[in-house]
């Protein structure tokens, strides 16, 4: 799978567990269910978005609205996104991949015009009507939720500590020339080079949690809240370096800039240790009420 996504990637967080159809009802269910993508407020803006969308498997992509909230939808088969059937889809990661895409493509969209909760993938309801049975039976919750989001988004950032690159940097220029050493052993020289390289890692990692904390203390003044997000590891992970800090931030969108230039340039002339900063996204991991203000912030 790719990591250009936001949070946890295919798996962030989200308002509603996903339900899938159960395998034993196969049967008796509808050829299709009905896919969630994201919920916002009904009005224009997702009204106008949905005939735009193409959902997953080139599904048109429409809305489910009761008691002033929407739902964006799409028909899937019944088979494939059944309990039995998302698990193959699951466990082969060029299809998981597209569902991810697909997901993430139409959440998106439908973020740029308006507030929505991204839901989790493989959302899938009966019909329409069980969605809307959902958005009334959990109308409060989902209110709540997007009052608090509105006028927000998701920036992501990760710190990587890479010793590897640390090793290679040119060492301190020093005061005078060094004093002529006696000559040692190749088994005192492998030690004495085994020892440098186990001193040049624990330095990489100790530098890359300084700047972890130091980009902390710059959001808390920006941000609203925080999720500590697993590092990423395996087919998750890209680039060099191990990734020690894997974090989301909900940004005022008016305030996006500025948190991009205060961690500007924090890495630098630190060897092995760089950051990443992705988005704006949509809030995949503030749409639940776990989020939790950042390190030195005050609450509202």
């Amino acid at each position: 799978m790719t990591s250009h996504l936001p949070g946890d990637e295919a798996t962030a967080a989200a308002p509603h567990q996903s339900l899938g159809l159960p395998a034993g009802q196969r049967e008796s269910a509808p050829p299709a269910g009905s896919y969630v993508y994201a919920i916002g407020r009904a009005g224009a803006g997702l009204d106008t978005a949905a005939p735009r969308l193409t959902g997953l498997r080139d599904g048109r992509v429409r809305t489910a609205s009761a008691d002033g909230l929407t739902a964006l939808v799409s028909s899937v088969p019944a088979d494939a996104f059944s309990e039995e059937g998302m698990k193959a889809q699951l466990e082969n990661l060029t299809e998981l991949e597209e569902i991810a895409r697909t997901h993430h493509t139409v959440v998106e969209a439908a973020h740029t015009g308006t507030t929505v909760l991204p839901m989790r993938l493989a959302t899938v309801y009966l019909d329409d009507a069980r969605v809307r049975s959902m958005l009334r039976e959990r109308g409060a919750e989902f209110d709540a939720l997007l009052s608090r989001l509105e006028g927000h988004a998701e920036l992501g950032v990760k710190v990587y500590a890479d010793p590897s690159a640390a090793a290679a940097a040119p060492a301190p220029a020093s005061d005078g020339p060094e004093p002529d050493a006696p000559p040692v052993s190749p088994g005192r020289a492998y030690l004495r080079q085994r020892r440098a390289q186990r001193q040049t890692q624990r330095d990489a990692y100790r530098a890359a949690g300084a700047v972890a904390d130091e980009v902390r203390g710059r959001a808390a003044a920006l941000a609203r809240e925080r999720v500590a997000h697993r590092p990423q590891q395996g087919e998750l992970a890209t680039g060099a370096g191990e990734n020690i800090a894997n974090e989301a931030y909900l940004v005022p969108t008016d305030r996006l800039r500025e948190f991009h230039r205060a961690l500007a340039g924090l890495a630098d002339g630190v060897p092995g240790v760089r950051i990443e900063v992705t988005g704006p996204w949509a809030p995949y991991s503030f749409a639940t009420p776990t989020a939790t203000p950042p390190t030195g912030s005050r609450s509202a």
